[in-house]
């Protein structure tokens, strides 16, 4: 007993205190960022618990990286992570609930919709937290894909032409080879009028294609969808040809079971969606909401979501263990939209063009 209490002592006044001995997370870091870490890991304890909304991220992913959450930080296995995964406006709808009750159950929120992000913002709603790893996202916030302080993504994703090989030769390279490509009725289109991330990728690809190329779209009588797992299903099952909003997430995640989806980046460029993740500012849990920031942007989180999603870093100097469906920024010809100028009014107004073009 008393050489495991003079080690005890040896080991805080030379080696840290014992949790920095077996934390992953304080290991190699300043003082300053260790005291700052040890006072939130505290903090996330007394919690137990973290609850966050996600629009991508399927069910084992989460487990993966809850399981990695808990490690890096020393975290018991008591401490809850509660997830739920939502359509855009679904979320939109429910975070938009809490704020207007006042009574907020959920600490961190992803979701690729800038503009609504930006107006939560300024109205106060985001709790203004700038982590250590937003070093890594520098080039991100220089192109207005999230803001320093506030939220970077992630993980960002793709809406693209995408179709089974298996069933359809298809060898288009422009998005105005798609029309006529499949027979009508044999097409999906994702919903602008129900989910913010199809309308967004609408906001983008309107820069590159007039309203006709819309009109000669619907005239192939698309199936609306909004879930991008459904999309990619009826391309499997052959209940449709070809999807105009195709992920390449889920390409990826079916291809692993067997299938044979495909997807083409069309030459007129690609509007990137960042996953954006902000905590609310009044979340009940703020300690382990700052940590679950930290560690979903830190290299072992981009790699964990890059390789069960298929979703694009943000990060500088990530090497994608997926370019083939999750190729760097940089290697991307993106579509700029100016989202922090684009007001809900506007996109209100693209919205009621759409639903007008595709129901007349």
């Amino acid at each position: 007993m008393k050489r495991l209490t003079a080690s005890l002592a040896f080991t805080l006044l030379f080696g840290g205190s014992v949790l920095a001995q077996n934390v992953p997370a304080l290991q190699n870091v300043s003082a300053e960022e260790k005291a700052r870490l040890e006072a939130l890991i505290e903090g996330a304890k007394k919690e137990g618990q973290l609850s966050y909304l996600d629009t991508v991220v399927q069910p084992t992913t989460n487990d993966q990286l809850v399981a990695a959450f808990r490690k890096h930080y020393g975290l018991p296995s008591s401490f809850r992570v509660n997830y739920a995964l939502s359509a855009t406006g679904s979320l939109v709808t429910r975070v938009e609930q809490e704020l207007s009750a006042g009574r907020v159950t959920t600490d961190v929120v992803s979701i690729a919709s800038p503009t609504w992000v930006f107006e939560r913002i300024k109205a106060g709603h985001v709790l203004e937290y700038k982590s250590p790893e937003y070093k890594h996202y520098q080039k991100v916030f220089e192109q207005g894909l999230g803001l320093d302080g506030y939220f970077a993504f992630n993980g960002g994703y793709i809406f693209v032409p995408m179709w089974n090989s298996e069933k359809l030769d298809f060898k288009g390279t422009s998005l105005k080879d798609v029309i006529g490509a499949v027979p009508a009725s044999r097409i999906s289109v994702g919903d602008v009028g129900k989910s913010t991330s199809y309308l967004a990728t609408y906001v983008g690809q309107r820069e590159k294609v007039d309203e006709k190329f819309f009109k000669d779209l619907a005239a192939m009588k698309p199936t609306f969808l909004v879930r991008s797992e459904q999309i990619a299903g009826r391309l499997v099952t052959g209940e449709d040809l070809m999807a105009f909003s195709g992920m390449p997430t889920r390409a990826y995640q079916y291809n692993q079971k067997g299938a044979k989806l495909k997807f083409m980046l069309p030459k007129e460029g690609v509007v990137l969606l960042p996953q954006n993740q902000f905590i609310l500012a009044k979340a009940p849990h703020p300690n382990a909401a700052k940590l679950w920031i930290d560690f979903v942007l830190s290299a072992e989180g981009q790699a964990i979501l890059t390789k069960n999603e298929a979703m694009i870093s943000g990060r500088s100097g990530f090497k994608s263990p997926l370019p083939e469906y999750a190729p760097s920024i940089d290697d991307l010809n993106l579509i700029k939209v100016d989202w922090q100028g684009t007001t809900s009014a506007k996109l209100k107004e693209l919205r009621d063009g759409w639903v007008s073009t595709f129901n007349p």
